[in-house]
């Protein structure tokens, strides 16, 4: 795309603006430089999602297990709805053992992230399932100033070794690294979180005019401390930190290459990828702990055997006609799945007492998009795109009366026109239609896997369609500030339940929300950011318990501080407030709001060598990662007299919370040579 001077860029840094990689077509677009994200204290690898406004990224679980994820109204799961790439890999899974669109970050590397490319909305032809709330395509460094070698040091028995670096071969530069992790966290029963992550990367050019192969290796393994019930907390039976199951846990593996190939012409601009991906995964999990079964107890097993492939080309020209400026896109992606097996079965300590069901699936898909940019005037632009899916499913069940082939297809236009820029600000208006798909096995099940009773397939495509209004302003110099009003309706919030097997119904929602992200470097030391965010999220359908989502947060603030080049001293201070949540559709129950301090400190004692101090819920606050209200009975508890409100008998309603980590320290030294 032709590049002007007066125009804004979409790239954040926290000392300067870089020169435009493009240029923004929504308000809710932009870019994380990986040398702003090195300032940040992350607890979790996935947490460098928080550096997208508005995304909320905790844990329910075992940190082995992929994290679950807050936007725009949607409580994500753990995934869904939120598409993220790495390195040109997808992370989403679909028709996964857990959840659908499950993604596992837990391979990712923050120190080799060169920057996070964000949308949000169905407003850009090239994004896909997955994207209707938004995407994340997170890419890796290319070179490395020299070799690192870094060691932490932690409470709660956490260690975390890197080594990486990048020596010139050939006519290319190779990218390595290795870490190896554990951590056993504050829980009464050890995590004993084992990871292994291997990176290895040749590359020559630039990511718009050269070619990379990637290759990366991830294996984990965790006994996990899940959510448990707050009335057996109060009564004084279980501690903040206790477990009602030490065998729970999982392990899981990931291995995938990848390969990119760019070239720019004068007004050209191709670019193509192809990517193959193995992973595992056997997570154990007990939710409910002896409401079904007081002998064996209510642990249960999903696991999955995975491989994929896909690859996308794309092309975009550059053109005059009668004085206009031109850009014409087109694009094609393909993916495959092959699920050999997905399964979920019942289980004791981990050992298999009975298979729930167990499947064989192959699931494909193909995606069409075109795109048209006009640039009418100097300060008017439109964007138009269409998008074309379509999506196969076969599955091969253990019950027959679940198999079967399932398709669909959408067709989804996308809109935008922006306006200016006048005295540095940008107007957008954006229009758009996107889709999610849903798990294979709803879209042939016909019969309950547990109770046997007769159940609807799902439509396999979701449509849904939202409307932005946005703005971005450099306000003074060094102040870059974004607004974007919005909205999203989804036909539907079907979602296939992995821990039942089947297929959960809700109706057609509607969520509203206004966003503003700031990003303030007042010199070459000191920076502010602040992303605030506010959301109205509704079922559409009056027939139904209430009209509030659950789980959908309305308020969310992310507030930092960032101090680097003040003599040796460089540190930060970060703010994040996660703000309550329906738990029941009548609103009747709401989870409490957390508000979250992290804090790092570090000295360079010379040119090479750094030490850094990472203090993590800074003023050591009893808050909750996660809260959730449903039906569970604790082993050795009284039957309820009344048992719950959807006719489970025996059990007890009630809230169930995941504990955030108490105040923890974490201690690294960094050489680089």
């Amino acid at each position: 795309m032709p590049v002007h001077a007066a125009e804004l860029s979409t790239v954040e840094v926290r000392a300067r603006v870089e020169n435009m990689e493009g240029m923004a077509s929504a308000g809710s677009e932009g870019a994380v430089s990986g040398a702003r994200l090195s300032n940040v204290p992350i607890l979790r690898p996935g947490e460098v999602l928080e550096m997208v406004p508005g995304l909320i990224v905790t844990q329910h679980a075992g940190d082995g297990k992929a994290n679950q994820y807050f936007l725009r109204g949607f409580n994500l799961d753990h995934g869904t709805d939120f598409a993220t790439w790495v390195a040109g890999v997808p992370a989403n899974m679909p028709t996964h053992a857990h959840g659908q669109g499950y993604t596992d970050l837990n391979f990712l590397i923050p120190e080799l992230v060169d920057r996070i490319h964000y949308r949000k909305g169905p407003y850009f032809a090239e994004e896909g399932d997955f994207s209707s709330a938004g995407a994340a395509h997170i890419d890796y460094v290319r070179r490395l100033s020299g070799h690192l070698a870094q060691i932490t040091l932690g409470q709660h028995g956490y260690g975390r070794t890197l080594l990486a670096g990048s020596p010139d071969l050939a006519r290319g530069t190779l990218l390595y690294a290795l870490e190896a992790f554990h951590n056993d966290g504050p829980w009464t029963v050890p995590e004993h979180y084992r990871r292994l992550n291997g990176v290895l990367r040749y590359s020559e050019g630039t990511r718009f005019d050269g070619w990379s192969v990637t290759a990366m290796r991830y294996r984990g393994h965790w006994v996990s401390t899940d959510q448990v019930p707050l009335r057996a907390i109060e009564s004084g039976r279980l501690g903040r930190y206790d477990s009602l199951d030490p065998t729970a846990g999982g392990q899981t593996w990931r291995d995938s290459l990848s390969a990119n190939w760019a070239t720019r012409g004068a007004a050209t601009q191709t670019q193509a990828s192809v990517w193959w991906l193995r992973s595992g995964l056997d997570l154990w999990s007990n939710f409910q702990y002896a409401l079904n079964d007081t002998t064996h107890g209510d642990q249960f097993k999903q696991a999955e055997r995975r491989q994929a492939a896909g690859l996308g080309v794309s092309h975009a020209l550059e053109t005059g006609w009668a004085g206009f400026a031109q850009t014409h896109s087109v694009g094609v992606q393909l993916r495959q799945d092959r699920l050999a097996p997905v399964g979920l079965y019942r289980t004791q300590n981990r050992s298999q007492l009975s298979t729930t069901r167990e499947d064989r699936v192959l699931q494909r898909s193909i995606g069409l998009w075109a795109q048209n940019e006009w640039r009418w005037t100097p300060w008017l632009r439109s964007i138009a795109g269409l998008r074309a899916d379509a999506y196969r499913f076969d599955v091969q069940a253990s019950d027959p009366a679940n198999a079967g082939v399932a398709t669909d297809q959408i067709v989804t236009p996308r809109f935008s026109l922006v306006f200016g820029p006048w005295q540095k600000t940008e107007f957008y208006l954006n229009y758009g239609h996107g889709f999610h798909s849903n798990d294979a096995r709803g879209a042939t099940i016909t019969r309950d896997p547990v109770s046997g009773e007769a159940v609807d397939k799902v439509k396999p495509l979701v449509r849904t369609r939202g409307a932005e209004l946005g703005l971005r302003s450099e306000i003074l110099p060094g102040w870059q500030s974004t607004v974007a009003l919005w909205q999203l309706s989804a036909a539907s919030e079907l979602l296939f339940v992995g821990d039942a097997g089947t297929t959960e119904a809700s109706p057609p929602s509607l969520r509203r929300g206004v966003e503003w992200s700031n990003l303030y470097t007042f010199n070459d030391w000191l920076a502010l950011d602040a992303d605030l965010a506010w959301s109205r999220a509704r079922f559409r359908d009056e027939n139904t318990a209430g009209p509030f989502i659950p789980g959908a947060v309305t308020t969310t603030a992310n507030l930092g501080v960032s101090v680097d080049n003040l003599g040796p001293w460089f540190g930060s201070f970060r703010l994040r407030y996660f703000g309550p949540r329906p738990l029941l559709e009548d609103n009747s129950v709401r989870s409490a709001s957390s508000a979250l301090s992290n804090f790092r400190v570090g000295y360079k004692v010379d040119r090479r060598t750094q030490v850094a101090l990472d203090v993590y819920n800074l003023f050591d606050r009893k808050l909750n990662d996660i809260e959730y209200w449903y039906c569970s009975r604790v082993p050795g508890e009284a039957a309820s007299a009344s048992g719950c409100a959807d006719g489970t008998a025996d059990g007890y309603e009630g809230r169930h919370i995941h504990p955030a980590e108490p105040r923890s320290l974490r201690l690294t030294l960094r050489y680089q040579y």
